[in-house]
């Protein structure tokens, strides 16, 4: 199966995950550590990040070495910035109309 970013982050463990190797890579217990659930579920979610390319890992001797790949996120910040963009235009619009007719009110009165 084909995963891309949004199945990744649509997942709030995976989004705590990804935030987490942000600031530092991470061995796979330390990270497991840190949650709530099974190291075996941990391991599904770093499959999950790593097939589509927001985490790698590297064996490094005995350990296996977790690091985010945060430029993966482009995509998603891209498909936000397009409605962001579209709401941005809407409310300047919204804005111009108010004033537009603040300024018809004060020209009567």
């Amino acid at each position: 199966m084909r995963r891309d970013v949004f199945q990744a982050i649509a997942d709030p463990t995976r989004r705590e995950i990804i935030s987490l190797l942000a600031q530092n890579p991470q061995n796979i217990n330390t990270i497991a550590d840190r949650f709530p659930t099974s190291r075996v579920a941990i391991s599904k979610h770093l499959k999950i990040l790593m097939e589509c390319g927001l985490v790698v890992v590297e064996q490094q001797g005995r350990e296996r070495i977790c690091e985010a790949q945060p430029e993966k996120l482009r995509e998603v910040a891209d498909w936000v910035e397009q409605y962001r963009q579209f709401w941005n235009e809407k409310l300047d619009s919204l804005e111009r109309y108010l004033a537009n007719i603040q300024k018809k009110d004060v020209d009567k009165g």
